[in-house]
């Protein structure tokens, strides 16, 4: 039987669908179960040697972008593309699939570089990053 966290993340991947099946993306649960803070379930949406990592316990948690082996969260994500705090996810919503809304408007905003690009952008933003890993170090 699904848990309410395994429900949860399959409702905000449909709500995803419509950012990255037009790309090729394919959603797949990975794993769900119940540990000590709760149920949990995750699951990626893929496509090649690309892959949108999503965790969900009680809301959207982390959320990671791989190409091969590059990866950013979000936030760092938002932060490298210099619009970091006109992105919509996370949000704040008592309404735990409001969160796939506003990330799925960040990726269709946002992400192109990570949905359809060739990912010498998106290896760029990484590169930068492993330059200088202090470069967000303080900043909430």
């Amino acid at each position: 039987m699904a848990n309410n966290a395994q429900l949860n993340l399959l409702a905000g991947a449909e709500i995803l669908a419509s950012a990255l099946l037009p790309h090729g993306f394919i959603f797949k649960l990975e794993t769900e179960g119940k540990g000590s803070g709760g149920f949990f379930a995750s699951g990626a949406y893929c496509k090649g040697n690309r892959r949108l990592e999503l965790h969900f316990r009680y809301s959207l948690g982390m959320v990671t972008y791989h190409i091969g082996p590059d990866s950013l969260d979000h936030e760092t994500y938002m932060r490298l593309l210099g619009v970091y705090g006109q992105n919509q996810y996370p949000g704040f919503s008592s309404d735990p699939l409001q969160s796939f809304h506003h990330l799925s408007a960040d990726i269709e905003q946002y992400c192109e570089a990570f949905t359809k690009g060739d990912g010498s952008q998106f290896h760029s933003l990484v590169l930068a990053l492993q330059s200088d890993s202090t470069m967000f170090k303080g900043l909430l």
